[in-house]
């Protein structure tokens, strides 16, 4: 396994304590830290194991960091209808 891979899945097992453990904001400064500490890790893992990898990183993030995507669909629509 690649360093990479190894530092997703170490990705994966923190975003998965983190939503855990209870906080007063929902989790939204955790999941800033991990979308700031994902992206690097995604791009490591595309550029190592090419973009099919890279495609199942980021559907697997994107289904533990699904709140920050519905409210960021959200909020385009709304930005694109006027």
């Amino acid at each position: 396994m690649s360093g990479s891979v190894l530092a997703a899945c170490l990705w994966a097992v923190a975003a998965t304590v983190i939503a855990m453990l209870p906080t007063r904001d929902h989790h939204w400064r955790a999941a800033y830290v991990l979308i700031m500490a994902g992206i690097p890790i995604l791009g490591w893992v595309t550029y190592q194991n090419g973009p099919w990898a890279g495609m199942i990183v980021l559907a697997a993030g994107a289904s533990i960091l699904r709140w920050p995507l519905v409210y960021l669909w959200r909020w385009l629509r709304r930005k694109a209808a006027g």
